[in-house]
């Protein structure tokens, strides 16, 4: 049974929150409910026209008009450092950063960083974004970092000597390994976090109904079509987003993962502090993290 949520009247009030991947399914409703909040909310969207759909569906169901669209491809890194540049133009603090869009792809692609698109979008478009705005997040404290994940990440593994597929590529074993990917991020962060005041948690967030149920072919796609009618709608699959975003309960937990909105064990290889700090320091080799941070 999942744990029924209650944030204060005013708990939200000022604080400003950004969702990546917010043009529809539980990315929208996550945006969605915390305007409802009250809570100042950066949508970023890739598409300009499916961006400024949401944002005005968002604004109108709300009533909440502190509702702004800022454009980001996920898959550049360029893209990526243009984005966190945007928002600190326009804002002096974020609150809460929810770090939600993600792809899963037939085959593979190459993104102009010379990755591979579903490790680049799902992870280390999280880990480079994050690490952008972690200035403005340790100055907003209490902040929080909420990054979903999947219980995809229990059959996956980082293949160190295959991250970007090149030997082998298949749908499932990159959106696993990309999945299991953030949640070794989400243990590794509160490492270097400490004292800070700002929390990192990931969630699964359930089988969701979304459109990525009909784009992916062969067996991945055959299951995920299979269990669509048996599957959760958007606004249940956003809940423990929602919950992690939110609630005062989980105000200082930090390094967890979370499924319907209680804290749930991840895989067992998860907990490996070596896989994690060895894809930590490849992850800032990917993202050339050190010389943009200069």
């Amino acid at each position: 049974m999942e744990r029924k949520m209650e944030v204060p009247r005013d708990y939200m009030y000022g604080k400003i929150c950004m969702i990546t991947g917010a043009s529809s399914g539980i990315g929208k409703i996550t945006a969605l409910e915390l305007a409802k909040l009250g809570a100042t909310v950066v949508i970023v969207c890739r598409d300009r026209n499916r961006g400024e759909a949401a944002r005005s569906e968002i604004q109108s169901t709300s009533g909440n008009q502190s509702v702004e669209l800022l454009l980001a491809d996920l898959s550049e890194q360029r893209a990526i450092r243009q984005l966190a540049q945007d928002f600190l133009q326009r804002y002096q603090q974020l609150h809460v950063l929810v770090n939600n869009a993600g792809v899963a792809l037939n085959k593979r692609i190459i993104t102009e960083d010379g990755l591979e698109k579903t490790f680049a979008v799902n992870y280390l478009a999280y880990f480079l974004l994050t690490h952008l705005l972690l200035d403005v997040l340790k100055a907003s404290t209490p902040a929080r970092i909420v990054n979903v994940s999947s219980n995809s990440q229990a059959f996956g593994s980082i293949h160190f000597d295959d991250l970007q597929g090149e030997k082998h590529y298949s749908i499932a074993r990159a959106y696993c390994q990309s999945k299991l990917a953030v949640v070794y991020f989400t243990y590794e962060l509160p490492r270097r976090l400490d004292g800070t005041g700002v929390t990192v948690n990931c969630l699964h967030p359930g089988q969701v109904a979304t459109n990525m149920n009909y784009s992916v072919t062969g067996l991945f796609g055959l299951l995920g079509r299979v269990v669509r009618p048996f599957a959760l709608d958007p606004e249940r699959g956003a809940r423990t987003s929602i919950y992690l975003a939110s609630s005062p309960e989980v105000e200082d937990v930090t390094g967890k993962y979370f499924v319907k909105c209680k804290q749930a064990r991840s895989s067992r290889i998860s907990y490996d502090e070596f896989v994690s700090q060895r894809l930590w320091k490849m992850s800032e080799e990917l993202t050339k993290l050190n010389e943009c941070m200069q």
